[in-house]
């Protein structure tokens, strides 16, 4: 029988950048909150390898690394940082009641959402592999890498021809893979595509096989093998880089039904804010974020979410 036998004014899901930031803010704001990791400790950014945009590194570092360092700067304001996944929430009235996946019931003043999203990837084998040595989900993060350098990108929505375009003005060659003979795209992003000329689209072909080498303890992506989806006949492309830009999906399954949305379940928040339609109830990074999703900007509303969340506290009393 799960027992209410805890009580916090602050209570933050997620381990990212916006999760230990707001954990760092909430905590110097004596706050005194309870972080659950979650499913990933540390977030997406421990699938990384090198960051060289986050601020404060200026010889880049390790994205789990990265993670560590805010986890311990967290911990050193005396936030109580713990392993385990909240596996449900009550958001029905205040305080909160948070349920973990031992049993534990602990209920929350406040409650600061920051669960991430996970990008969609094909599912291949060699993807998994290459990943963080060649295979990436976010040029915005990893194109810098690839300077001069010949990419696939895989997609044919909005986010693939963004990505498509930015690498393009970094890297010799761009190739866009897409299953279809038409893109996804809206037509203005389309358009630009086009008119690009070092982006070759690769139409009704999908990736069968991302081909890389080992080089010691390091492994690098070559090539990728591609399959006509109206012949059945393969072509491999050599490229140095491979880009999924096939969507993100929002960690938010948990708050459907209690927190507005948008169609693709990203939570919605308030103006200049990270509040939600529930007071007290705050949401900050990648989970309410699909324009951007950098740890930097994740940071940046872990931060707002806490001093919301202190506010809020304040102003009840």
């Amino acid at each position: 029988m799960a027992e209410t036998n805890e009580k916090t004014q602050c209570l933050i899901i997620g381990s990212g950048p916006a999760g230990y930031t707001a954990a760092i803010y909430a905590a110097r704001g004596d706050l005194k909150p309870i972080l659950y990791q979650g499913l990933q400790p540390g977030g997406q950014l421990t699938t990384t390898t090198e960051v060289e945009n986050f601020p404060g590194y200026p010889d880049g570092t390790q994205g789990p690394e990265m993670m560590e360092d805010l986890k311990k700067q967290a911990e050193r304001f005396e936030t109580d940082v713990r392993w385990g996944m909240i596996t449900s929430v009550d958001l029905s009235q205040r305080p909160f009641k948070i349920t973990a996946d031992d049993g534990k019931v602990i209920t929350a003043e406040t409650l600061i959402i920051a669960t991430g999203a996970s990008a969609r990837w094909l599912g291949l084998p060699s993807e998994s592999e290459y990943n963080g040595y060649g295979v990436s989900a976010c040029a915005t993060c990893d194109g810098y890498f690839y300077r001069g350098k010949v990419v696939a990108v895989v997609g044919g929505g909005d986010t693939a021809a963004e990505e498509a375009t930015y690498l393009a003005k970094l890297c010799k060659k761009v190739y866009l893979v897409h299953r279809r003979d038409e893109l996804r795209a809206s037509k203005a992003m389309q358009n630009r595509v086009l008119k690009t000329p070092n982006i070759e689209v690769v139409w009704n072909h999908v990736p069968k096989e991302i081909v890389g080498v080992t080089e010691g303890f390091a492994k690098k992506v070559t090539g990728v093998r591609l399959a006509n989806v109206l012949t059945g006949g393969e072509k491999t492309l050599e490229i140095d880089g491979f880009f999924v830009a096939i969507g993100h999906t929002p960690n938010s399954g948990m708050f459907r039904g209690m927190l507005d949305m948008d169609p693709n379940g990203y939570i919605l928040t308030k103006p200049d804010s990270t509040a939600t339609n529930i007071p007290g109830v705050f949401a900050a990074g990648d989970v309410q974020d699909h324009v951007f999703r950098q740890a930097v900007t994740a940071a940046g509303t872990g931060c707002m979410a806490a001093i919301e969340a202190e506010r809020f506290l304040s102003a009840q009393e």
